[in-house]
């Protein structure tokens, strides 16, 4: 059972960047699917990005595509996820996945994830 942390949430301005982070436990970070989801306030769990195991396949919303980065250090177990240009809207809880069924693709659907983190709020102010 892999078990996630994030942190890195925060208060930033419109326009403002941050960096969340997702530690994984276990020694086989590097074979399975990882994502980033959002939930607003009475709004459904979406996508917002993902990368395959082998770190060459990313995946991203339109809604993030060319503000966000995904990316991860397999060496320390940890993905990140570089936000810019933030917006109200991006406000948020930020939850990291785990598809451990996958390696090669990314699923956009969060009930095909395993594992979860306990998510981290991020507020962008308008």
């Amino acid at each position: 059972q892999v078990q996630l942390v994030e942190s890195g949430g925060g208060l930033v301005q419109a326009g403002g960047s941050l960096r969340l982070s997702c530690a994984a436990s276990g020694p086989t970070f590097n074979s399975y699917t990882m994502g980033w989801f959002r939930q607003a306030p009475g709004k459904e769990r979406d996508f917002v990005a993902g990368m395959a195991g082998s770190g060459v396949y990313t995946l991203y919303a339109d809604s993030v595509k060319g503000r966000f980065t995904i990316s991860r250090d397999n060496a320390k177990n940890t993905m990140y996820l570089q936000m810019n240009s933030l917006k109200p809207e991006d406000t948020a809880v930020y939850y990291c996945a785990a598809d451990q069924d996958n390696r090669r693709i990314v699923r956009t659907k969060w009930d095909l994830y395993d594992n979860w983190g306990q998510g981290t709020q991020v507020t962008v102010s308008s």
